[in-house]
């Protein structure tokens, strides 16, 4: 088997060693599942882009460490660097990807990528004894979107201080849990848990804007956001609502270039 290039890029960052980094696969056909689940646990990362150069529109896939993911901003953002860098004409400012919930666009404006995707609709929910031992914070509302929980908290100062029990938020009936709060500086700030994928705590997550945008664009009835993900690492995202799609931007740094070697038995 010849060498599959494999790149990582810090996503929703200027520069190396903040943001949310990713690993993106170039292939030349789909490798089998298994395959490319070991090979994102090998890499160890949040998650782990695949893309097929062979169909159109491109095909991706997103794997953590433990299963794959049915949808993944930051590593979309990441793929979509290395394909404007290495693999497009120079002149390309858009991508279409072919993924599990449909296609996806990528927009290249200037030195940041603007991610194009279906827009989630928070539902409100009853505040359960679960996502309450979670947080141990107080809980203003929350909301159901297709993948995770959303509760929105006081002020920034809540998100940022909160210690959460990850044992707890595993047992949620959803991927994940991501808290917000009105921003100082930013229009909303928030951070987001996912110890089911074996990620405590994600660095910047693009598919939790899918639902956030919806929910503090109606709040602060503005469609046009900007956005900060708290995390240790942290990372600022430019944010639109288009009607049932959402626009998500940022910047990108690359940190390695490199091969994966695998022989004919793996």
């Amino acid at each position: 088997m010849k060498p599959i290039p494999i790149y990582q890029v810090d996503a929703f960052s200027k520069k190396v060693f903040s943001g949310n980094p990713a690993a993106v696969c170039i292939l030349d056909n789909w490798l089998s599942d298994r395959l490319l689940q070991d090979i994102a646990s090998e890499n160890n990362l949040s998650e782990t882009a695949f893309i097929n150069m062979n169909t159109q529109p491109l095909g991706i896939r997103w794997f953590t460490p433990e299963c794959e993911m049915g949808l993944c901003g930051h590593a979309t953002l990441a793929s979509a660097r290395v394909l404007f860098d290495e693999y497009l004409d120079k002149d390309q400012k858009e991508i279409i990807f072919s993924a599990q919930r449909g296609l996806l666009k990528t927009i290249k404006k200037e030195e940041q990528i603007f991610l194009d995707f279906p827009a989630d609709i928070p539902i409100e929910q009853e505040i359960n004894d679960i996502v309450r031992e979670s947080i141990g914070a107080n809980i203003r509302f929350l909301f159901k979107g297709r993948d995770d929980y959303l509760a929105i908290l006081d002020d920034e100062n809540s998100v940022r201080n909160i210690s959460v029990n990850m044992r707890k938020v595993s047992e949620l009936n959803s991927r994940g849990l991501i808290i917000s709060a009105q921003g100082e500086v930013y229009d909303f700030v928030s951070r987001c848990f996912y110890p089911k994928s074996k990620i405590d705590e994600d660095p910047v997550t693009g598919s939790a804007h899918t639902l956030l945008i919806p929910y503090w664009a109606h709040n602060l009835k503005k469609n046009k956001l900007k956005a900060y993900q708290c995390s240790e690492r942290g990372g600022a995202l430019n944010c639109e609502l288009r009607g049932a799609r959402v626009l998500i931007g940022g910047y990108t740094a690359r940190y390695l270039d490199g091969s994966i070697h695998l022989n004919s038995k793996d």
